[in-house]
């Protein structure tokens, strides 16, 4: 069972972190900064929503505000995926539809068949962990997508000349954009129980859980994830790849 844990361990946690930073300092890394900063703003934002977490289910308001969280985080996924292909006019729309829906269908599979109970915390959990996978694929395809048009602008030309449709190259151009997204995630599902523990079954295992419960909840929560990632990354790529080409079939101009 877990116990309460101590500021002291917090730090002591950071041993590995201090002879990180002190290697890359040494050997002129670059990324002495970036490994100071990440650990500050994970601590700060983690114990702002830990108080903000322990606001929310003590409230009389705790499901309104736990699905208000859940879209604030479907927000972020969308800031985040545009801020990094800001070139996809499309991006915003289909990141937005995409993740809304494959997380409202994975709550509805986990809470409409009571596999956890519907509670504030479970909605808040259970959207984080797959928005929290579905993000970093989003956010790999929508660069991909966009390197590759840049870098081959002259292929999809000679494709559009070619006679090719615009469905008919982003079927081509696309799938192994898709391809190379998920690989990621397929990879973490193809490892699971082998080399890695997943995070939801420690968890339940940590607080007391039946092993084989433990094990089959987390199944049904990763494969809702893989699907999730899958859709969703599937989706973006598609509508974005269509929201380059104008209604002549011709590529938009995409800023270098």
């Amino acid at each position: 069972m877990l116990t309460d844990v101590r500021p002291e361990q917090v730090l002591v946690s950071l041993v590995l972190v201090i002879v990180a930073v002190g290697l890359a300092r040494w050997l002129r890394l670059g990324v002495t900064r970036s490994l100071v900063s990440a650990s500050l703003r994970a601590a700060l934002q983690l114990v702002a929503v830990g108080f903000v977490f322990g606001l929310i289910v003590t409230s009389s308001s705790a499901f309104v505000l736990a699905w208000l969280w859940v879209v604030f985080m479907v927000v972020i996924t969308v800031v985040v995926s545009r801020h990094r292909a800001p070139e996809l006019p499309a991006g915003v729309i289909a990141v937005s539809l995409s993740v809304s829906v494959t997380v409202a269908l994975c709550l509805a599979v986990i809470f409409g068949f009571g596999v956890i109970d519907y509670r504030p915390a479970n909605v808040i959990v259970i959207s984080g962990i797959i928005i929290g996978n579905t993000l970093p694929s989003l956010v790999l395809g929508s660069t991909r997508l966009v390197d590759q048009v840049r870098e081959g602008r002259g292929q999809f030309e000679a494709l559009v000349a070619l006679g090719f449709s615009v469905s008919q190259i982003t079927k081509v151009a696309g799938a192994p954009i898709v391809r190379n997204a998920l690989v990621p995630q397929i990879e973490r599902t193809n490892v699971v129980g082998l080399i890695a523990l997943p995070g939801a079954m420690t968890g339940l295992l940590l607080a007391g859980v039946e092993p084989i419960n433990a094990v089959l909840i987390q199944l049904i929560v990763m494969y809702l994830v893989l699907g999730s990632v899958a859709v969703s990354v599937i989706v973006v790529v598609v509508v974005g790849m269509r929201s380059l080409f104008d209604p002549n079939g011709t590529i938009r101009e995409i800023a270098p």
